[in-house]
């Protein structure tokens, strides 16, 4: 899958795969054009991501090749048991809970999840969980709380699940409830934006004391696509509506609503997942060492703090 910004790129990739077809025949001229190609494309790539609009990033971050919770969970962990329901209703796949182990530091894996492929999506539901998904997560933050763990939570959404169903069984009431317990939940919360964070579907579970982002993720209370339809009647202006939301890593860093952005590799996390499934281990070993070594009531008062804070602007007077 290629992005349209990517068009250089995919000539260049087109180009490289009928010289190997020429290579594996022998031609010795294909093998020293690759080679050159190769670290063209390599260049290419760094110029593009350096400089990618936020319409760009958005359809990054929305790449079916990135690393999915599953990944993570498998990829980064030494050791994950799944636990499963919210002993209300039952249980929610789109919502991925378990004890995880990362060396020797342990904690409670949370995180929203899509699937890798077109059947796990449908099964999953594509990331959209159901009120059930919501409370189990609350569940599995309640045993974390009660066992002295710290809770790790994944967001990748396009938002909650909007049906019906999901209406009668108290989305409404799931999320927020999540929100409210979540602040006051005497265990520290890292929170990792790796792809979409959608609405509130995002924020069920990123109530954390730090929250962090992957440098192509984004972070929105509405999608670029339901902004512009709201404020143009128009959902070509998406793009538009992209860049107004701040919606971008880089964006939520400078407005101080997220405290750090996890590098991606050059081309974007699904150019190469296991790096950065690396590098989100080596984030959370970092973090989960800083915010566990400050004492309960701090580490409260200063979640207080934090999002107290958010959306407060001095204006000067002239």
């Amino acid at each position: 899958m290629a992005f349209e910004f990517e068009s250089d790129l995919e000539n260049i990739r087109e180009t490289i795969a009928v010289l190997e077809q020429k290579s594996m025949k022998g031609d010795a001229a294909a093998s020293a054009r690759i080679a050159e190609l190769r670290r063209k494309l390599a260049t290419e790539t760094a110029r593009v991501y350096s400089s990618l609009t936020p319409w760009d990033r958005v359809q990054v971050a929305r790449h079916p090749g990135r690393p999915t919770i599953d990944r993570y969970a498998h990829g980064m962990c030494d050791d994950f048991v799944e636990i499963h329901g919210d002993r209300v209703y039952g249980d929610d796949p789109a919502m991925l809970c378990g004890f995880a182990r990362i060396a020797k530091t342990k904690f409670m894996l949370i995180g929203h999840r899509k699937g890798d492929n077109t059947e796990e999506n449908i099964k999953y539901n594509f990331g959209m969980a159901n009120p059930e998904g919501y409370r189990k997560a609350m569940r599995a933050m309640h045993l974390a709380e009660k066992w002295g763990l710290p809770v790790v939570t994944m967001i990748d959404t396009a938002g909650a699940f909007p049906g019906m169903e999901a209406e009668a069984r108290g989305q409404a009431e799931a999320i927020g409830r999540n929100l409210m317990e979540m602040a006051a939940l005497e265990t520290p919360i890292l929170s990792i934006v790796t792809g979409e964070g959608g609405s509130g579907g995002a924020l069920g579970i990123a109530v954390g004391d730090r929250i962090l982002m992957l440098e192509n993720a984004i972070f929105s209370v509405i999608s670029p696509e339901g902004c512009a339809s709201i404020l143009w009647r128009d959902g070509t202006k998406a793009p538009e509506a992209a860049a107004a939301l701040k919606l971008t890593s880089h964006d939520l860093l400078g407005l101080k609503i997220i405290d750090g952005i996890i590098p991606e590799p050059i081309g974007g996390a699904h150019s190469d997942p296991d790096g950065m499934v690396v590098a989100v281990r080596q984030a959370i070993l970092s973090h989960l060492q800083a915010i566990c070594s400050v004492s309960k009531s701090r580490m409260l008062d200063a979640r207080y703090k934090k999002y107290a804070s958010i959306g407060r602007f001095v204006q000067e007077r002239i």
